[in-house]
């Protein structure tokens, strides 16, 4: 999850929104609260399609369909307002990663859990399918594990199969290759069917940790979904029965999803799940999230109503394009140029650019007040901790990536990873003289090529940004030998709701008290993860070891972690 930006509501119809959970083809999804406060995922739809009367029309028959879905295994749609100047739906929001956020952590999960996630999917399948519905996107990362069982979410693009509309027109690729059954691919008549295929290539990923059509472009993807026999390794005995049968080509000869369910839970699904079904180490996560979810404050309620943009979905503002999102909020005792008063952190290295020169500012805070501006819109915030932050906000997917990453406007970014540096010394460091990067009087330098046994292994520990008022989820970094300017290890990062970003660390220099490393985002990740490059410092306190990171635009983490192999 993300700050809300300067040019985003504080509220969109009775939900008050505590920060940006993602984006995608269709729009923005907000993590928000109601009044009751029930919390929920809410997606607006991008401006541009709010200008379309036929996308509107669309969107109505999909909300009128997804409200009909309301299965054990689904995340019901709460409330929607097709009708408002950028249109909105609410769903159930559950604490839990996805699939494929628990799995590229984890690794594949064992057999029980992969028997109840299939159970319960294949239910939610047949619930839908005896709607006339066919959810037409199952994949791993439109599956949340919680702790009460597997939720099937995202049906933004389910459709009536009795219906003539098209749920594709509006430009947005139905389906995920890899996981789109033969039929979709090459433009025949879907059916529930389709979702049953998806749902044996969720079944091998979850059980192997790699899905059965592998391939490093979408059109070597659907070649091998098209004419290629699926690849399930190692995977044996009935869940490699039950999978073939999902993926068998021919629509026809697949299960129905009620014949599935029953064959991988005779007792139901909700049998499975009861005696606890999530490995030890998910179920410590999940736990976690849930928890740190319910601790989450956001702003004082505002008042309910219409998406409180700055200019309106139709017709033209004067300086602001039609279907664009409205100027940014002016800050409370901001002066002539939007500026807050509100005292700025002191920064690490360099003063920061002017303020006059960003493009927009947001105030960020573990526990802030809010109340409506003028005419109820935009929102004043009073701060305990302030990030001035870029307006525009690149789209994101769904995970929290990083929870105080700021939008730095173009001409501020630095990518060369050649910053100052100069991080607060920890515990075990600061008895000692730390030696200046470049320095030559330092008498604790090791060989070049010798990282110490002391540092290498695999660390895990909690991570918080902001000074530490920022939970920002769990680092776990592994570290081997390298020689300098060469891969030290990688960095994982999983957030509270589940998503993964990965960073590999280049030494650059070592001693006897510290690491010196610049981290640089992995290829593949999702587009919420910072892809700058940045400094990290590696330093034993006592048998751990600290994290510190000087990347500003994910709020300076540091994580204290335990050897964990």
């Amino acid at each position: 999850m993300q700050p809300l930006a300067a040019d985003e509501p504080a509220v969109i119809g009775p939900y008050r929104l505590l920060g940006r959970l993602g984006a995608g083809g269709m729009g923005r999804v907000y993590l928000g609260r109601s009044a009751g406060g029930r919390t929920v995922a809410v997606k607006i739809v991008h401006p541009h399609f709010a200008l379309d009367e036929e996308f509107r029309a669309r969107f109505r028959r999909e909300i009128a369909a997804a409200r009909r879905v309301g299965g054990a295994w689904t995340a019901p749609v709460l409330d929607a307002d097709p009708e408002a100047p950028v249109p909105w739906v609410a769903t159930a929001y559950a604490a839990g990663p996805t699939l494929a956020a628990a799995v590229e952590a984890d690794g594949p999960l064992p057999v029980p859990s992969v028997r109840a996630l299939g159970a319960g999917l294949a239910e939610a399948l047949a619930a839908v399918h005896e709607l006339g519905l066919v959810h037409r996107d199952v994949k791993p990362s439109n599956v949340l594990l919680t702790l009460d069982g597997p939720l099937l979410i995202d049906f933004g693009i389910a459709r009536a199969t009795d219906g003539t509309a098209s749920l594709t027109s509006s430009g947005v690729s139905v389906g995920s290759p890899g996981y789109m059954s033969p039929e979709q691919i090459v433009g025949k008549g879907v059916t529930g069917a389709a979702d049953v295929f998806s749902l044996g290539a969720v079944l091998a990923y979850a059980a192997t940790g790699e899905p059965p059509f592998p391939g490093d472009s979408s059109a070597a993807l659907l070649y091998k979904v098209v004419h290629e026999e699926p690849e399930l390794g190692t995977l044996g005995g009935e869940l490699r029965e039950a999978a073939e049968a999902c993926l068998a080509k021919d629509p026809g000869r697949r299960p129905a999803p009620g014949d599935l369910a029953r064959r991988l839970a005779p007792d139901g699904a909700a049998r499975l799940v009861a005696g606890g079904w999530l490995p030890g180490p998910l179920v410590e996560r999940v736990s976690r999230s849930a928890v740190q979810l319910l601790n989450l404050e956001a702003a004082e309620a505002v008042p309910s109503g219409p998406v409180g943009f700055s200019s309106p979905s139709v017709g033209g503002v004067s300086g602001v394009g039609a279907g664009q999102f409205g100027p940014a909020p002016v800050m409370p005792g901001a002066g002539a140029d939007g500026v807050a008063e509100a005292a700025m952190p002191e920064p690490r290295d360099a003063p920061p650019p002017p303020f006059e020169e960003r493009p927009g500012k947001v105030s960020v805070t573990m526990a802030a007040s809010s109340t409506p501006g003028e005419g109820g819109r935009g929102r004043r915030v009073s701060c305990t901790v302030a990030l001035a932050v870029a307006g525009a906000l690149a789209g994101v997917t769904v995970g929290l990536g990083f929870l105080v990453r700021p939008m730095i406007g173009a001409d501020h970014d630095d990518t060369s990873g050649a910053k100052a540096y100069s991080p607060a010394p920890s515990t075990a460091s600061s008895a000692t003289s730390s030696p200046v990067e470049g320095s030559e009087s330092s008498a604790a330098v090791t060989p070049a090529d010798t990282v110490p046994a002391r540092y290498q292994g695999t660390w895990e520990g909690q991570a918080t940004a902001l000074d530490g008022n920022l939970p920002v989820g769990t680092f776990r970094l592994t570290v081997h030998q390298a020689t300098v300017g060469r891969e030290l290890g990688r960095l994982t990062q999983t957030d509270q709701l589940g998503g993964v970003c990965t960073d590999v660390l280049t030494l650059k220099q070592v001693t006897k008290t510290r690491i010196l490393a610049t981290s640089v985002g992995a290829k593949g990740n999702h587009d919420g993860c910072n892809p700058a490059a940045h400094q990290v410092e590696l330093t034993p306190v006592g048998d751990d070891l600290k994290y510190t990171s000087d990347s500003s635009a994910e709020g300076n983490p540091v994580s204290r972690m335990s050897k964990v192999k």
